[in-house]
């Protein structure tokens, strides 16, 4: 009865959008998880009793996602590692959401700043022989981590404006990278340059809008004067010495890279 009941709860778990309805469903759904002992599995738990906790702290997870609550996200993935960690015998891998749910464990590691877990997960999934290069949800945050570590955000932007993202979910944290995106290419434009023209700097940051510029120029503490942005810090990076230098040529690089980037983009436009 419990797992007919369920299984029904899963079917329209998988199709609610609206974060009340699906807090709903799965509170009825772990406390039919409860009534089969399987609300923390143990080593005498059936495996479509297993089956049935992993697919709805899957669904958890996924919900919590969508309702921008990483707390919650990170909860159900704790709950979910030692479902993922038991072997295919005792619980098949299929059908499953693993890569989908790991491949936003993986961005949302990616988003904090956290390359260290990063890594050692990317370490975690190798070992257990899974396919992460090919896999269309585990793929993107490599992809993405990798151009972040080369400094080619003109890659990462494009892969996230250009229909790229795997599914929805996945598009939850554009808005987190875009600002970690724009914060990066800011600082290596005040380590490379003195000044930059506005509408260079406009097409550099991605913005819509020379006002849009502005407003980031004060956040950062920028002068806008004459149609040019002057970065404060210029006089301080060019009197640091030998490695400040080395330092300033990468960030051109990156800069004039960047712009190179930007303007195809508003050719094509």
């Amino acid at each position: 009865m419990a797992e007919r009941q369920l299984t029904t709860l899963l079917t329209q778990l998988k199709s609610a959008r609206d974060f009340t309805t699906s807090q709903t469903l799965l509170s009825k759904a772990k406390l039919l998880l409860l009534q089969l002992n399987a609300l923390a599995p143990t080593p005498t738990t059936p495996a479509s009793h297993l089956a049935l906790a992993r697919d709805v702290y899957e669904q958890g997870a996924l919900a919590s996602i969508r309702a921008k609550n990483p707390d919650s996200f990170t909860r159900y993935v704790a709950q979910l590692a030692p479902l993922y960690a038991l072997p295919a015998s005792v619980l098949p891998p299929t059908p499953s959401e693993r890569p989908k749910v790991t491949g936003l464990s993986l961005l949302l590691l990616l988003t904090q700043g956290n390359y260290g877990e990063f890594h050692s997960e990317l370490e975690a999934l190798s070992t257990a022989g899974i396919d992460i290069e090919g896999d269309r949800y585990l793929g993107y945050p490599i992809r993405l981590e990798r151009w972040l570590m080369e400094g080619s955000y003109d890659r990462v932007w494009n892969a996230m404006k250009k229909g790229e993202v795997p599914c929805e979910e996945f598009g939850m944290f554009s808005d987190i990278l875009t600002y970690q995106i724009r914060s990066e290419i800011a600082s290596s434009s005040e380590r490379a340059y003195p000044s930059l023209p506005l509408s260079s700097t406009k097409s550099l940051l991605f913005l819509e809008s020379e006002g849009a510029v502005i407003e980031f120029a004060r956040s950062r503490g920028w002068i806008v004067k004459d149609g040019h942005i002057y970065f404060p810090s210029a006089n301080a990076v060019q009197e640091a010495g030998e490695e400040a230098e080395q330092e300033k040529e990468t960030s051109q690089m990156i800069i004039e890279n960047t712009l190179g980037y930007a303007r195809q983009l508003e050719t094509i436009v």
